[in-house]
């Protein structure tokens, strides 16, 4: 088997090389593939492959004829295709802005394949994408990444350039894909258009995002687990409410967020389990693997109430402690309940988008008024001490967690004892370069005993599992500002199975 360096080399470099050595014999005055290609959703036996045809990417239709195309695609068991195992063509359908999504079958567990499409004569480059174990098998490690919050205005996608040379399993995302912000003059990248609500809106700026090379070549490299929080949509959106001044009413924003919903799934590797429904998509989900790991993907934005005391930074008002407010509507809490307490894994990861311990914002230190994040779990304090709960005597629940721009690792307390721990990733770009330690950081350490490490750079965590421990990677990049930053480990905090706590190593 070819080694992962030697695939990132070669094969992902192939994104940009193999188009243009054949377009010369095709119809296509532009690369198609201008988008990248990826893999998702990884199960013992396939994956999904994604891709969209756009030779002119922020035109409209992407530069695409109104017409179906028909687009081939192939799995091989080796990098150069000379085995392979799977071949079919879907078409690619303008109704969805020519992207095509295949759900691959029949593969062999807990291996690497490598992928590739052909349309209109024109070949794409080479990806690469690996199976879960089966659900029987006994896995004495694994290694994955997380990562979110990629304001493409902030700075470069130089984290997914290294992530790409990892060797993973899969990549989490915690969401925050694209940022619907219009321009913002004086940031190193800027975006191509003003606000975006409509359909045509959203296409463009996934397309704008999808053309960076970095992120491109992650998705070359891993499948991913795609969620999402609330920039695909409008910053800080819960449920049916816009967070803007002047909200419009639930039956306006149903179609903003019924236009983002279909956009964000016409540029992610997801299943048609995850198609939408007019203004809603079918978004928390679980995977196993093996015996090692259960992995249950929240949604905390769609069914959520609007968020206590006006939302933003403040001390609590009567609202957060209300019993009917939730984070997650009753079916999807009855769902991770049933998950937690299966036992059919040695770890159970909460894979999800916002803070689920409650630290106090004050940036004084021993303030008597505790200020929360409202538009985190701290907000809808009723139900996360009812989830903090079902964790108790559990002692494998780990939670991983974006939205903060920050890295964070700290404990779940249910009462009088840490029941879980939480690992919280930063931004890949949002905020810009960011420091060691911000002004505020000493003040939150201080008033909060259950934080074992606070991080403002930019960057990614990679997590190394076995069946008795646990070690989380904090990766930082010294800038984002410029596309040569460079990557560093900044800290590795181990959690041993049946022990809710951490050290660092």
């Amino acid at each position: 088997m070819l080694t992962r360096r030697h695939f990132i080399a070669t094969g992902a470099a192939a994104l940009v090389a193999a188009p243009a050595i054949i377009r010369a014999q095709t119809k296509w005055s532009a690369n198609p593939f201008s988008l990248g290609i990826a893999s998702g959703d990884p199960a013992p036996d396939g994956f999904v492959l994604w891709t969209r045809l756009a030779p002119n990417p922020v035109e409209a239709h992407g530069g695409m004829d109104p017409d179906t195309m028909p687009v081939a695609w192939e799995v091989a068991a080796d990098e150069g295709f000379a085995a392979i195992v799977a071949r079919g063509e879907t078409p690619a359908r303008p109704e969805l802005a020519h992207s095509v999504h295949v759900e691959v079958a029949g593969l062999q567990p807990d291996r690497p394949y490598f992928y590739r499409f052909t349309a209109g004569g024109e070949r794409s480059g080479v990806g690469r994408a690996r199976t879960l174990p089966l659900l029987t098998a006994t896995p004495r490690q694994l290694r994955f990444g997380m990562a979110g919050c990629q304001d493409y205005q902030s700075g470069y996608f130089t984290a997914y350039r290294h992530m790409a040379e990892e060797d993973l399993a899969f990549i989490f995302h915690y969401g925050d894909y694209i940022y619907e912000y219009g321009p913002d003059t004086g940031t190193p990248r800027q975006h191509s258009s003003p606000l975006i609500s409509s359909l045509d809106d959203y296409r463009r700026r996934h397309a704008q995002y999808k053309t960076d090379p970095d992120l491109q070549r992650a998705h070359a490299a891993h499948p991913f687990f795609m969620t999402l929080d609330d920039h695909e949509v409008r910053n800080d959106w819960a449920g049916d409410w816009d967070d803007d001044d002047g909200p419009p009413p639930p039956e306006v924003f149903r179609l903003r967020r019924q236009s983002a919903f279909q956009a964000w799934y016409e540029h992610m590797p997801v299943r048609r389990a995850q198609f939408p429904n007019g203004p809603s998509m079918q978004l928390y989900r679980g995977a196993r693997y093996g015996n090692l790991a259960r992995f249950d993907f929240l949604d905390t934005r769609q069914y959520r109430t609007n968020q206590p005391c006006g939302d933003g930074y403040k001390t609590a008002c009567p609202e957060v402690t209300s019993a009917r407010a939730h984070m997650i509507d009753a079916e999807e809490e009855a769902w991770l309940n049933r998950n937690l307490t299966r036992r059919d894994a040695r770890w159970n990861v909460v894979a999800q988008q916002v803070m689920m311990m409650s630290i106090d914002r004050s940036e004084t230190p021993n303030r008597s008024a505790k200020v929360l994040n409202l538009d985190s779990w701290a907000g809808y304090e009723v139900q996360r001490r009812r989830l903090l709960a079902r964790m108790r005597g559990l002692d494998n629940v780990v939670v991983l967690t974006g939205d903060e721009h920050s890295n964070y690792a700290g404990l779940l307390h249910d009462r009088d004892r840490p029941v879980a721990v939480e690992f919280v990733g930063t931004s890949v770009t949002s905020d810009g370069d960011g420091e060691e330690m911000p002004t505020w950081g000493p003040a939150f350490i201080a008033n909060n005993p259950q934080l074992k490490f606070l991080n403002n750079r930019r960057g990614y965590l990679t997590c190394d599992v076995t069946p008795g421990e646990w070690r989380s990677n904090f990766m930082v990049l010294d800038k984002v500002s410029t596309p040569d930053g460079s990557l560093s480990k900044r800290a590795t905090f181990v959690v041993e199975r049946g022990r809710p706590d951490m050290r660092e190593a």
